[in-house]
């Protein structure tokens, strides 16, 4: 014979089971609206401004600005297995800018971002030259950026600063063409500002 003070017991945890396995059947519907149209998953992301030490030129004044928002699948190719794009796409803008303190002469750069990746406080982004005294426009370029815990850890690398390098057929060493979100590691402290990054995983479809 059952106790009643068990029978009780046994009644309680019923209830509590069913109650359970009510509210775990319907968090799927909850989770899936804490994403969906009213509120979005939010996007990878890279912003900011900083002047970075580069030691090959220690004395001259080089700044890099980036602001670069992921738009995955935006940039198809028709006709291709890739017609509707790749889960890198993205979109924005990179400036830099590069003074040679001895003499004052100025160099800059305007690039339209055309790819993001991110992992943890890591990004590469690329860029396609659109306005420079300094590049040829349509000439491909690769940053990664590092954005430090704290406060003034951040570091960025550029393709056109130690990497990049390729020979052709007759051995000359040439610069190669920069592919998607392809950069270097991020070699060059910053000592002056930082970047954001906001990380967030590719998108699969």
């Amino acid at each position: 014979m059952v106790r009643t003070g068990t029978s009780r017991l046994a009644v309680t945890l019923a209830a509590a089971a069913v109650a359970l396995t009510t509210l775990t059947a319907a968090a799927p519907a909850a989770d899936a609206g804490a994403t969906g149209a009213d509120h979005p998953a939010r996007l990878a992301s890279v912003s900011g401004s900083a002047r970075i030490f580069y030691a090959f030129r220690p004395n001259d004044e080089i700044r890099f600005t980036v602001d670069a928002q992921a738009a995955p699948y935006t940039r198809g190719f028709p006709g291709t297995k890739i017609k509707d794009g790749l889960p890198t796409d993205a979109r924005g803008t990179v400036r830099f800018s590069h003074k040679v303190v001895e003499t004052g002469e100025v160099g800059t750069a305007e690039a339209a971002v055309d790819c993001l990746v991110t992992g943890d406080r890591v990004a590469t982004v690329t860029a396609v030259i659109t306005k420079s005294d300094v590049m040829p426009v349509g000439q491909r370029v690769g940053l990664s950026i590092y954005h430090g815990p704290g406060h003034g850890n951040d570091r960025l690398g550029f393709s056109w600063g130690v990497a990049n390098l390729d020979v052709d057929a007759a051995g000359k060493p040439v610069q190669p063409v920069v592919g998607t979100c392809m950069a270097p590691a991020p070699f060059a402290p910053v000592v002056d500002g930082g970047f954001n990054v906001h990380p967030a995983d590719l998108e699969v479809r």
